[in-house]
């Protein structure tokens, strides 16, 4: 009798400890290899052998249904070493962000690219060396990719305009060389808020992107030069455009602006011709013109007077409010 009572006691605490590790041991698995090979550090101490990873563990994020790893999100800590290979073998991962992790160091884990399901990745602020890697462009259910503030060289790869989900592309504050894609003027799905800022391309704005829609750009502190006004025009619906310090060069008397343009920023540039009344009107809540080679009266009305002298300042013959008035 007494035996009978330990069996089913002991069945009993089995069927409990099974029921309360929701956790899938393969992900379980992968998780602490990612803890080893980081050298077990602080930040994922409550990653513990002993308990579960769904419901204990900080940095992850289970399906309530399946119980499988959909996030994995390290940001803002100090860990040390490349991204494990480990990270491949979490295949139900949506969500992949390690951020402000300045001693994450070498190129982007190739194993990355087993990660189907992945819709948001950002590897952001760390000090990734190497290049943007062409496998990502596999990864096509990507909404987000985020590689600012790394390292990285080399040319950026035309396949990204192949992901047909990408919402947002954060390639700033790189060292990224070579010219801007022309493929970027043809992404295959939604057109993302493209970020290319604080990199050392070079080249001219493909005329490609003149065909193409975007909501953000930003491509300022490169090295472009030539003709951006392609980038323009009266049918587009474009809110945010920053090409400031680089070289560029055309005639902004010329350029017509979608009237949806509520931040402009030139500064820093070769672009010549004067202000044009079609300017005011538009509802501008930045505007920065200044260190050109424009020339005539600042059209009055709109918003322009509502800026200061330095929206416009150090430019080769520009006049009128609010800089000296015209002689």
């Amino acid at each position: 009798m007494k035996q009978i009572l330990f069996l089913s006691l002991l069945i009993s605490t089995l069927f409990s400890l099974s029921l309360s590790e929701l956790c899938n041991h393969h992900d379980k698995k992968a998780l602490l290899q990612i803890k080893q090979d980081f050298g077990n550090p602080y930040l994922l101490a409550s990653w513990k052998s002993d308990t579960d990873c769904c419901t204990q563990w900080y940095q992850v994020e289970c399906d309530s249904t399946t119980h499988r790893i959909i996030s994995l999100t390290i940001f803002a800590g100090e860990l040390s070493g490349e991204i494990p290979p480990a990270v491949g073998d979490l295949p139900y991962l949506q969500t992949l962000e390690f951020h402000k992790l300045t001693n994450v160091t070498g190129p982007i884990q190739p194993a990355i690219a087993k990660l189907k399901s992945l819709n948001f990745l950002r590897l952001s602020w760390l000090s990734l060396t190497g290049s943007v890697p062409d496998f990502l462009s596999q990864l096509k259910s990507l909404t987000l990719l985020d590689l600012a503030f790394n390292s990285l060289s080399g040319s950026i790869p035309s396949s990204l305009a192949l992901l047909p989900n990408l919402g947002t592309l954060h390639l700033d504050r790189n060292k990224l060389t070579g010219s801007i894609p022309e493929s970027f003027g043809a992404f295959q799905g939604k057109v993302p808020y493209l970020y290319l800022s604080h990199n050392q391309l070079s080249g001219k704005i493909p005329a490609s992107l003149g065909k193409t829609d975007f909501n953000v750009l930003d491509f300022s502190r490169n090295r472009l030069e030539g003709d951006a006004s392609v980038l323009f025009g009266p049918n587009k619906t474009t809110q945010i455009v920053d090409l400031s310090r680089n070289l560029l060069t055309f005639d902004l008397s010329k350029v017509v602006f979608p009237s949806s343009l509520t931040s402009l920023d030139l500064n820093h540039n070769k672009i010549y011709g004067n202000i044009p009344q079609q300017m005011t009107q538009l509802t501008m809540q930045l505007l920065n013109v200044s260190y050109n080679r424009l020339c005539g009266q600042i059209p009055v009305g709109g918003k322009l007077q509502s800026f200061d002298s330095y929206t416009y300042f150090h430019n080769r013959c520009l006049c009128g409010a609010p800089l000296e008035s015209c002689k």
